[in-house]
């Protein structure tokens, strides 16, 4: 650091510092730098996680409430509007800088305050965010476009003549979409990986594993660092495809940062992606990461965030005694109304979560109780098939001894007929005397 600069105290405010998403790297690489050349950068989100520890273990102090934080800051560093506001009206005597990262999340609504003196876009689609955002005025805007800590990112792939590995390095995508499978491996591609949040493979280096791919399919920073590896890159996602990274396309997508708006061009075919790996060039791949390591290096940008700071903290020593606390009231009653019919909503629906909890635990007692029911039935029933298997065995038993007792009952038959009609002679008055008898006894 200059040693005519004096150290400044920078309170950066984020949504979440939990999982390796974007906007948290770059809070993270930024106050890393910054903590490096003398700074005091201070973290602050009220959701915390890997990012957060990953702060702490590099010295750089990280809060979720800044109550714990007793000193004022020299200027604020704000990404997302709600952790922003909460750091702009907890010190009001401090200039701040806004940074916008995306042009569709809600989190990245730029909010017009007074206490913000410069708000930055990080590629022109986030610029035109700001640009029609009503209370922002244009003079206050400036573009700084994303970067690539050269110092991390280090390794620089050599390419084959063909691409012979591929990888998804996405936190949207869960699994390796069929339509980037086949056209690879109609492009004689076999080894597919995925790398991200969603698919549960989230890679803490992507420096140390980025070089060991020909191809990369990503987006945005994951893009960057993937060019800066040496890979041919992809850029596409769940918005759609920009195609393969030329050296004659890089400078025009550098500028909307490899994302939302660049991915309009084509939707994300097999065909599509299948004609886009075929533009592999080893040569041409090369040129990008040379430029983008030259365009992109972290060092400059750094610097250049530095020289934002002091612009803010200046403009603020000439004008903000000037910002009187009525304008100041009446941007946080204008947020406050922004914010409203989108905390009531969130309320109403927790509400009806709440309700639908509430019902789904009444449904799963009854549930309970009906497979407990179930449970009897189904005992009860499978002792009555055993007493109706019980009852088969007597019953063919039964019909066992009727058959046996018609089969004994028809001799006696047989015999008795023989008994009506005795023979004749001294037999058949033998018979006849028998008979008498037995009729007298």
């Amino acid at each position: 650091m200059d040693s005519a600069r004096r150290p400044l105290r920078i309170l950066m405010t984020n949504n979440t510092l939990a999982s390796r998403a974007g906007s948290e790297l770059y809070l993270r690489d930024l106050a890393v730098a910054l903590m490096r050349r003398g700074h005091l950068p201070v973290a602050y989100s009220p959701v915390l996680g890997e990012v957060a520890d990953e702060l702490r273990d590099l010295t750089v102090p990280v809060i979720d409430d800044l109550r714990h934080m007793e000193t004022a800051p020299d200027v604020i560093h704000g990404q997302h509007h709600h952790e922003t506001m909460t750091a702009v009206l907890g010190h009001p005597g401090t200039p701040a800088v806004y940074t916008c990262h995306g042009w569709a999340p809600w989190e990245e609504f730029p909010p017009a305050f007074p206490g913000i003196m410069t708000y930055v876009a990080v590629d022109d689609l986030c610029r035109e965010r700001l640009l029609t955002t009503p209370g922002i005025l244009p003079e206050r805007i400036s573009t700084l476009y994303n970067f690539v800590d050269l110092a991390r990112f280090h390794q620089v792939r050599e390419l084959p003549e063909a691409p012979r590995s591929a990888l998804v390095f996405s936190n949207y995508a869960e699994q390796v979409s069929d339509a980037i499978r086949t056209a690879c491996a109609n492009c004689g591609i076999e080894k597919v990986d995925i790398a991200g949040i969603r698919s549960g493979t989230t890679i803490p280096r992507p420096e140390d594993v980025l070089s060991n791919y020909d191809i990369v399919f990503a987006k945005a920073r994951a893009a960057i660092e993937a060019m800066a590896s040496g890979c041919a890159v992809v850029v596409t996602d769940y918005a759609g495809l920009a195609g393969m990274v030329t050296r004659d396309k890089v400078e025009r997508l550098r500028k909307l940062n490899f994302g939302a708006r660049s991915m309009q061009a084509a939707r994300m075919t097999r065909e599509n992606i299948e004609r886009e790996i075929r533009l592999f060039d080893a040569r041409d791949a090369r040129a990008v990461t040379d430029w983008i390591r030259t365009d992109a290096d972290m060092a400059p940008a750094v610097e250049r965030w530095i020289a934002l700071y002091d612009d803010a903290i200046d403009a603020w020593n000439r004008k903000g005694a000037g910002i009187s606390d009525a304008a100041k009231l009446k941007a946080a009653s204008e947020y406050q109304r922004f914010l409203s019919p989108r905390v009531k909503f969130a309320f109403h629906n927790e509400h009806l979560r709440h309700k639908a909890e509430h019902e789904r635990t009444a449904l799963a007692e009854e549930l309970e109780d009906f497979r407990a029911g179930h449970d009897e039935l189904a005992g009860q029933l499978a002792a009555s098939t055993e007493q109706v298997k019980q009852l088969e065995i007597e019953i063919t038993e039964c019909l066992a001894v009727r058959a046996q007792l018609a089969t004994e009952l028809a001799a006696c038959r047989s015999e008795l007929s023989l008994l009506k009609s005795p023979p004749p002679g001294g037999v058949g008055r033998l018979y006849r005397r028998c008979r008498r008898w037995f009729a007298k006894t």
